[in-house]
């Protein structure tokens, strides 16, 4: 028997084995580049018994996606046991891996009592886990996922922990990072020089398993290292040296956090960047030395009451948040009587300047031991950063942090257990209705795989490696995409390189060597360079042609025959040159053809990418559009905005010219425009703020509203077909109007109304019965919803994202199926 899906790494041959043996099954389990490999000796009703207990009583991180089972001769491939059933070691591995790595998992409620419990061995031990938590891919060296195969390797396991490990009655049998005070990674607390400030000598003295400041965690290939820089375990000292070393690392931490200090803390994917979260001088001074201006900051609360101090949490939130994912989830904050808004909130006892304006909350609970420590000892809650600059790689390995936090962190807490493989927080967000949004999958959500349609399979490997913002890569094997956690952008050396990294370490894991590789049509992505360096063939698919069946790929044998795409993005380069961003394309999976059939007007943005950080600049393109050209009004329009005057006339004159003003159809932009316009934001100081507020001020008008006029146009294209071109000139008109008596909110509320109307429109119009939601403007909760209600309301099938984000991080998996289908172009 095979089993396939996340079945290493989560206690599933142990399951096995128990399911076995109460069945009275001879034989055996192990791991192998497929998933759970199988034999038995059992007899046909059992085995019916024994299939289904399999699939239905599996622990509850696996996820068990495919059984398949073919008898063997009884003379033939016996197992090797005379009786009872054993966990074998995995098979020497040849060939390709078909399965993926398992994600990180959280803390359990077995492993955290033990972490408080004062009489168990393991009290206070940072490095708790088991066999249903703790770290699986960040500490992966190689697949199968046994100990050898792990940066846990080094550390010999005691008598004690030994014995629970081969006790299959313990929950800790086969549990790969088992570890103790005697025999596991311990804690050291370094100040920016790399000086201990525990006294303790880095090098580890006296032969412990000590810490060494190169722990090899950024430097580990992506396979078993004859070379790990990790010192051998020699006979330890007595386990209660080292439990009070954690725990004075954990208090003098835990004295710097409330003093208001910075301390790169090293968990498991990679280093926060940790700070008093009720510490506006301290969040200030995080903020300057990041360099992150206004972008939110995620908040690590110490428990459920402590978080719902400040923020609505809904059962769905709690369960997310108490997950083995155990991601950052978006949480509206409380509003306290008589106050206007949450964002504006002085009853609140976090910061201000942790999400200024911002009326949501980026929440996660502790979810390794070493949090649950930490928090426990500062009592209220702190900001957890990713430790890194903007737009650089997360920081994982000790010297590195010391490299490049110095100057931001004061302190660092850091430990011995190398992370072989760099991964960020997930990252979701409540929908209206149905499945949460995933604005980021990574840890405990990534790696992952999908199966791909029966009519994708069998092709050659493929690497698709994304787009330029949110970066993922992708692996198409033979019956399935695996795609990597969140990269990010694209936008320094530093973050280009560890892209890279990303594409090796999948590669190797996956033990596959693709053939062809396959990237976005940008000419100017740094990935689109990369795939035309690589020296393999080259296939690009259209960018939003790569939401839409990403999309796709999520439903069942990858979705209809027929489905309409609305992908609405920021920026992507569209097939005859320009900026789309506002598009409805038509994809027929039997044809095998994709048409643009529609999309929003196009408008000029004047300075190109300069426009992305100026809403303004939007602004007065929709404006220049609406006014036809006319000076005088787009004067007194622009001087409204805060526009000077000069800049004002640089800008009209490049509109009129067309000089360096890129045509776009960008929803992305639009929304931009409309923010400005309605006086609620005149810059990005990070990708989507301006679009962001025009949501939270349409969220403040709840209620029935009318909606903005769009209107729908027919625009003959060369050779003679056409194409609907969706106008918001009416819309725009109809909102001037109405901004001399009405506030801002209302207006924002009619704006998401009427776009969701004019969605299914078009959709109507061009009469597929299936319509697929995707790109970043779906990352609006809003329009996502409002646009699903009033398709499903005219008959529509309504596909939207469950598993992928709708952002650019789900451009990998989309390169994946189109690139096998054939269809990478979009005409029209």
């Amino acid at each position: 028997m095979t089993i396939a899906g996340t079945v290493q790494g989560v206690g599933y041959r142990p399951f096995v084995a128990r399911m076995a043996a109460r069945l009275g099954i001879r034989g055996w389990v192990r791991n192998d580049l497929h998933g759970v490999q199988i034999r038995a000796c059992v007899a046909g009703p059992s085995l019916e018994v024994f299939t289904r207990t399999l699939q239905e009583e599996a622990p509850p991180a696996a996820h068990v996606t495919a059984i398949s089972a073919q008898p063997i001769a009884t003379d033939h491939d016996l197992p090797p046991t005379d009786d009872g059933f054993a966990i074998l070691p995995s098979p020497g591995a040849d060939g390709a891996a078909t399965t993926s790595a398992t994600p990180d998992l959280a803390l359990c409620d077995d492993c955290r009592r033990e972490l408080l419990d004062p009489e168990n061995r393991r009290h206070g031990y940072p490095f708790i886990n088991c066999t249903n938590c703790g770290p699986r891919y960040s500490i992966l060296l190689e697949l199968p996922y046994d100990r050898p195969q792990t940066t846990m390797h080094s550390f010999t396991m005691c008598p004690e922990c030994s014995r629970e490990y081969s006790d299959p009655a313990d929950r800790r049998y086969h549990a790969q990072p088992n570890a103790c005070p005697v025999c596991g990674p311990h804690l050291d607390l370094l100040d920016s020089d790399g000086k201990s400030v525990l006294g303790r000598d880095s090098a580890a003295k006296d032969g412990a398993p000590g810490l060494r400041i190169s722990d090899g965690g950024a430097g580990f290939t992506p396979a078993i290292s004859t070379s790990d820089p990790m010192p051998g375990v020699k006979p330890a000292p007595p386990p209660e040296r080292f439990s009070a070393l954690n725990s004075s690392a954990l208090n003098v931490a835990a004295e710097a956090l409330l003093a208001g200090q910075i301390v790169a803390v090293k968990g498991i994917g990679g280093f926060h960047l940790m700070v008093d979260a009720t510490n506006e001088a301290a969040v200030l001074a995080l903020r300057r030395r990041k360099h992150r201006e206004e972008k939110p900051l995620a908040v690590l609360f110490p428990d459920l009451a402590a978080l719902r101090v400040v923020a609505e949490v809904p059962p769905a939130s709690a369960a997310l948040l108490q997950s083995p994912g155990a991601p950052i989830v978006l949480l509206r904050r409380r509003v306290p009587p008589g106050q206007p808004s949450p964002s504006e909130s002085a009853a609140s006892p976090l910061a201000p300047s942790i999400a200024p304006g911002n009326p949501w909350i980026g929440a996660l609970l502790p979810y390794s031991p070493l949090h649950h420590l930490l928090l426990a000892r500062v009592s209220h809650p702190l900001v957890a950063t990713s430790a890194n600059l903007a737009e650089e790689p997360l920081c994982t390995d000790n010297a590195e942090s010391l490299s490049r936090l110095r100057g931001i962190a004061d302190l660092f807490l850091i430990h011995d257990r190398p992370i072989a493989r760099p991964v960020d927080d997930s990252v979701l967000r409540p929908a209206l209705a149905g499945a949460p949004i995933i604005l980021r999958r990574a840890r405990g959500y990534a790696p992952f795989g999908l199966p791909l349609p029966a009519a994708a399979r069998g092709g050659e490997p493929l690497l698709c490696v994304g787009g330029h913002m949110k970066n993922t890569v992708a692996l198409a094997t033979d019956s399935a995409v695996v795609l990597s956690p969140h990269i990010g952008d694209l936008a320094t050396v530093a973050s280009q390189q560890a892209f890279q990294r990303h594409i090796e370490w999948l590669i190797s894991l996956q033990r596959t060597h693709p053939r062809t590789i396959v990237c976005d049509a940008h000419p100017d992505y740094d990935s689109t360079r990369y795939a035309r360096a690589s020296g393999l063939p080259v296939t690009t698919v259209q960018h939003h042609l790569a939401h839409v069946f990403a999309c796709l790929l999520e439903h069942p044998n990858g979705g209809p025959e027929q489905v309409l795409g609305v992908s609405w993005d920021g920026t992507g380069y569209g097939g005859d040159g320009t900026i789309w961003g506002g598009e409805f394309i038509h994809i027929d999976r039997v044809a095998r053809t994709a048409r643009r059939v529609a999309c929003l007007r196009p408008f000029r943005l004047p300075g190109g990418d300069a426009a992305i950080r100026d809403p303004r600049r939007s602004a007065l393109a929709l404006l220049y559009e609406l006014h036809s050209g006319e000076r005088e009004p787009l004067r007194h329009a622009a001087a409204a905005l805060g526009m000077p005057p000069t800049e004002a006339e640089t800008l009209l004159t490049l509109l009129a010219s067309g000089a360096h003003s890129p045509i776009t159809t960008s929803a992305g932009r639009l929304f931009d425009g409309v923010a400005s316009l309605l006086g609620l934001a005149s810059r990005n100081t990070f990708e989507g703020q301006a679009a962001m507020q025009l949501e939270f001020a349409a969220e403040r008008r709840a209620g029935d509203i009318e909606a903005l006029p769009f209107a729908l146009a027919t625009v003959a294209l060369a050779g003679g077909s056409t194409r609907l071109e969706l106008d918001w000139r009416p819309a725009l008109a109809a909102l001037l109007a109405l901004r001399a008596t009405h506030t801002a909110d209302p207006l924002a509320a009619r704006f998401h109304r009427g776009l969701a109307k004019a969605i299914a429109a078009v959709s109507s119009t061009i009469g597929v019965g299936s319509v697929a939601l995707t790109g970043g403007c779906f990352q609006n909760r809003l329009l996502l919803a409002g646009a699903g209600e009033r398709l499903t309301a005219a008959g529509f099938t309504v596909l939207r994202h469950r598993e992928l984000p709708p952002n650019d991080g789900n451009l990998a998996a989309g390169q994946a199926l189109a690139a096998r289908l054939g269809v990478t172009e979009v005409a029209g």
